[in-house]
């Protein structure tokens, strides 16, 4: 006899099974927003890591004999050349580290603890790398120092047999990646308590000790952060090395001449393996600092204002005009030499690089699909990056999931893009998958694009969505108001200039990018910075400088449209931080 039926005839009472409880429309519109969101980054990027693994371990033969799955690797480790390019990988990654960390940090420490003026020229001439491709960089470098450069014989003086090279490709990426490091060191430290800068004068503290004792700790973890992120971007970088690098190889030409000169990619896949290496060990080692991080301004704490010091502020002035002057020349040379008729025996300015480009060579398609490219980026990527935030950080449900969800959108910060595509190739490229057809399409262009550039999307409206207050769902959920009405009304406009400013950062990103697209372009979908790379390997110098230039100055000008778009913005949804009159 069952308990049920024993307790039914001594005449218990049992109580009946709570009911579940109905799910609104709106969860389930949100669990479905997030099978959507796991789908995309699924397809985008975990789908082309896993193919990339498949190939570097697939299984050879040779000689009729079946080989192990770590054939290729010990191939790669018995190859000398192969392993000179690892190593030549890592030292410049090092150097230009040791480089850019002193110059970047004193700027950033100019911009927040002096008194100079014109901080806000100086900061904007300091970012003007981050609107070209670093491909500019390199033919500046190149009109400057080269075999016909301007200032060949101060180069030479200097010791160096010529700027091909590891020169060439430390110096032109310590131009590329300078801005990327600024930023962060500006950021670690803008926040700073001038109650300990205060007490320590009135201690009678030197200012030498004041800066070793209390500004290096308090931004030693964005030193840190900004050294990793030195790091993995020099060492992903594939522009750079390709232009100026000559006969010094590293991973990431390697993984192109693998690919695309030898169809070898099983070895390909290899090689990209050893350069995601780096790049997923600065990016743990950056997660666990972050993890380690104390804050450093607490609610008490005053702000600290820059006091003029005649002689400092005119010393840190002399410093930032250098870096600036430096930016400018870099820049500058390029934009001369695109309007040079023929370097360097005729000076005279005209527009045959660009109707060479243009017209002849028949890239002004090239321009108009990077255009595509980017617009279709900068408008689709903030949109899903936006509502995957926001279903992570503002619905409830499928706790399981969540955390695997913030994986996948921390992930891509950590994979180089020459990995992302070449593992795109694999998979998308595979008969057996059902996502052939996306195969050499600007779809598949967009889609690389919006994953390669996720997670800094991701982690700036995530930060802006948890500056609102909980209460303002939890209110909503109280009245029966759907989360989508919450989204629409409140939400979204409060978020709005945030939104606006991944948007941009998707545009000239998509504008600059060619190591996550140089292997999925096709004679339809070229690229500008992919015909760049065309044009130099043709020996076609100044045209590749006036595509450089048309790419600086598209997104120079889209940028200037965004700043009015976000004033704009802050006007219209923005009023409530500001104080009432």
């Amino acid at each position: 006899m069952s308990a049920r039926s024993l307790s039914a005839e001594a005449g218990a009472v049992v109580p009946a099974a709570a009911p579940a409880l109905r799910l609104h429309w709106t969860d389930w519109l949100a669990r479905a927003g997030l099978l959507a969101l796991a789908a995309l980054l699924g397809v985008g990027l975990v789908g082309p890591l896993l193919a990339l693994l498949g190939q570097a371990f697939e299984p050879g033969v040779v000689d009729g004999q079946r080989q192990g799955a770590w054939q290729h690797f010990m191939a790669y480790l018995a190859s000398p050349a192969l392993l000179d390019s690892l190593w030549h990988s890592l030292w410049v990654s090092v150097l230009v580290t040791l480089i850019v960390l002193p110059l970047a940090f004193t700027f950033a420490y100019a911009l927040t603890r002096s008194a100079m003026p014109a901080k806000g020229l100086f900061r904007t001439l300091s970012l003007v790398p981050l609107l070209a491709p670093s491909l500019l960089s390199a033919i500046s470098l190149i009109y400057w120092f080269g075999n016909q450069g301007l200032a060949k014989d101060l180069w030479l003086a200097l010791g160096f047999d010529g700027i091909y090279g590891a020169p060439g490709i430390v110096l032109a990426e310590c131009f590329a990646v300078f801005p990327h490091t600024l930023m962060i060191l500006v950021t670690a430290l803008a926040l700073a308590d001038a109650r300990l800068y205060e007490a320590a004068a009135a201690l009678g503290t030197s200012r030498w000790r004041v800066f070793f004792t209390v500004t290096l700790p308090g931004a030693k973890y964005g030193l840190i952060s900004a050294a990793l992120v030195t790091f993995t971007l020099v060492i992903t970088d594939f522009g750079v090395p390709k232009v100026v690098g000559g006969d010094f190889n590293v991973l990431a030409t390697d993984v192109f001449k693998l690919v695309i000169g030898q169809q070898d990619f099983q070895r390909g896949a290899v090689v990209a393996l050893l350069l995601l290496a780096p790049a997923l060990l600065t990016f743990g080692v950056d997660h666990w600092v972050q993890r380690r991080q104390t804050a450093q301004v607490g609610a008490r704490a005053v702000p600290l204002v820059p006091r003029r010091s005649a002689g400092f502020d005119l010393l840190m002035t002399a410093y930032c005009s250098l870096i600036a002057l430096l930016m400018l020349a870099m820049a500058g040379m390029a934009v001369f030499a695109s309007f040079v008729a023929f370097w360097p025996y005729n000076l005279t300015l005209s527009l045959d690089h660009y109707t060479m480009g243009l017209v002849d060579a028949e890239l002004g398609d090239a321009l108009l699909n990077s255009l595509k490219l980017a617009t279709a980026t900068a408008l689709i990527g903030p949109v899903v990056v936006f509502l995957g935030a926001y279903l992570l950080e503002k619905t409830r449900g499928w706790a399981a999931l969540r955390p695997l969800l913030r994986l996948m959108a921390m992930l891509p910060m950590a994979v180089p893009g020459l990995v992302l595509g070449l593992g795109s190739i694999f998979f998308f490229n595979a008969p057996t998958n059902p996502l052939h057809g996306l195969y050499q399409t600007g779809a598949l262009l967009v889609l690389c694009t919006v994953v390669h550039f996720y997670t800094t999307g991701h982690l700036t409206l995530v930060t802006a969505l948890k500056a609102l207050d909980p209460e303002f769902e939890a209110v909503s959920a109280s009245l029966k108001v759907p989360f989508t009405t919450t989204l629409r009304r409140v939400t979204l406009p409060i978020c709005l200039p945030a939104l606006i400013d991944v948007s941009r950062y998707f545009f000239v990103n998509a504008m600059t990018t060619i190591s996550a697209v140089v292997f999925l372009y096709t004679p339809d979908t070229k690229l500008a910075s992919v015909a760049i790379l065309n044009l130099d390997e043709a020996g076609e110098i100044g045209p590749a400088a006036a595509m450089a230039v048309l790419i600086m100055a598209t997104s120079l000008t889209v940028n200037g449209l965004y700043l009015a778009l976000g004033a704009w913005a802050q006007r219209r949804t923005q009023a409530w931080r500001q104080p009432a009159r």
